[in-house]
């Protein structure tokens, strides 16, 4: 679980279970992150109360620091849970990339296996 939330309102009053919620949904990163970066994750949430003109009343924004990148994800919709929600696939899918990006063996699995499986063929 990712310590350090910091979770702020703009023109919305944070009740307790939405602090809840995004605690629990935002703090669950931290399984998507590689091992290195868990200890040093930082998350701050803004979460504001904006009148747009095609009817999306709330904006949930999430900026997460972790060493070398900050990662940021905005929605807006008509519950501000399931922007949360949105929010948190975003940076599920930016995470993915991260780990991917960092830790070197991962995404070039496969290789030595092609390797192995033809050099077999070619032996038979």
């Amino acid at each position: 679980m990712i310590d350090s939330i910091d979770i702020t309102g703009f023109k919305y009053e944070i009740d307790d279970t939405t602090r809840k919620y995004v605690t629990k949904k935002i703090g669950r990163l931290d399984r998507y992150l590689p091992k290195h970066a868990r200890k040093s994750a930082v998350a701050e949430v803004r979460l504001k109360e904006v009148n747009r003109d095609h009817g999306n009343k709330y904006e949930a924004e999430v900026v997460l620091n972790v060493p070398g990148h900050i990662l940021t994800a905005t929605d807006s919709t008509v519950n501000m849970l399931a922007a949360v929600d949105i929010v948190e696939a975003k940076l599920i899918a930016q995470l993915r990339k991260y780990k991917q990006n960092t830790i070197p063996h991962i995404g070039h699995r496969g290789m030595l296996g092609r390797f192995k499986r033809s050099y077999a063929r070619e032996t038979q």
